[in-house]
């Protein structure tokens, strides 16, 4: 790999990089906030209904809005303490797995062009299409054992240690963040380098968005993107594909695992996501190629 390349993909990389961390860290530590003041209990009210729905205790319901408005990390250490079994472990990382962290990750969409309203919808209403299929499996397939595992949310004496343990935690990600995309990136320009690749680079691209995203979550994918689609090598329509497989399929290993550990089935999980993902996109496709005919036929009617 050249030299010159080499040093065109780190400064694209990091470009990618800060637009992220301008909305992750004042968010991150405004969720930490959140959690501080014990806020979430004012509005888990909303989410109780959800829990009568997926079968999960009522007392889930703190969890879940942990889950949609902040983390994942806060809405299993909320749902640890309620002696879920497999099956609910399961049902609620499906669930919190589409749509978790929407104010995070619908403020990151939309600076690839994904509207807030697209966003929370598709990602709300595909939350409740996903887990469906796992609700109609036979509790009994999930076992009945769940690991003893505990968790418990870190206590602060004070608000201005929590923001500075939640500043320290948000740079650590920061440096993740910049770490990752910056390798992802130079990775991915020698591989569009090598001669086999020349003729395959939207192939590339493509790929390396949907893989990035789908195993690590839509923050580094959507540094992807953001660096694909400035570079005019991805258009709005590639764009908005991948985004809604992404929102639907994301993060596969760290956030299904973090639910394994108390006894969610990982193939579930992870297979019952991808297959709604390419549903979703397939269908998608099929409705805009119709569409597109559809306006050519009036457009030629009309210039007769």
């Amino acid at each position: 790999m050249k030299k010159e390349v080499l040093v065109e993909s780190l400064r694209s990389s990091l470009k990618s990089a800060g637009l992220i961390l301008k909305l992750v860290i004042p968010l991150y530590i405004l969720a930490d906030i959140l959690l501080y003041l014990d806020l979430l209990k004012h509005v888990s009210f909303i989410f109780a209904p959800i829990t009568s729905i997926l079968d999960l205790p009522a007392e889930a319901a703190m969890a879940i809005a942990a889950g949609v408005l902040l983390n994942l990390y806060a809405a299993i250490a909320f749902a640890a303490p309620l002696g879920l079994d497999p099956y609910q472990w399961t049902i609620l990382a499906v669930f919190l797995g589409v749509c978790h962290s929407m104010v995070v990750e619908s403020a990151i969409m939309k600076k690839l062009g994904i509207s807030y309203a697209y966003s929370i919808v598709l990602r709300g209403t595909m939350a409740f299409v996903t887990v469906f299929p796992v609700m109609l499996m036979p509790r009994s397939f999930f076992g009945s054992e769940t690991p003893g595992q505990q968790v418990a949310m870190t206590v602060y004496t004070t608000f201005p240690a929590m923001l500075q343990a939640s500043l320290v935690n948000a740079l650590l990600l920061s440096g993740k963040l910049i770490l990752l995309i910056s390798l992802i990136i130079v990775t991915m320009d020698w591989i569009k380098s090598t001669r086999l690749m020349q003729t395959y680079t939207q192939k590339v691209n493509t790929s390396f968005s949907i893989i990035v995203g789908q195993l690590l979550g839509i923050t580094y994918g959507a540094g992807i993107l953001i660096r694909e689609a400035n570079n005019g090598h991805l258009d709005r329509r590639d764009i908005f594909f991948i985004a809604t497989f992404l929102m639907i399929c994301h993060s596969i290993i760290e956030d299904a695992l973090l639910f394994v550990l108390f006894g969610a089935n990982y193939w579930v999980i992870v297979g019952i996501r991808i297959l709604v993902a390419v549903c979703v996109r397939f269908l998608l496709l099929q409705l805009f190629s119709r569409f597109f005919i559809f306006r050519q036929g009036v457009n030629r009617k009309i210039g007769q």
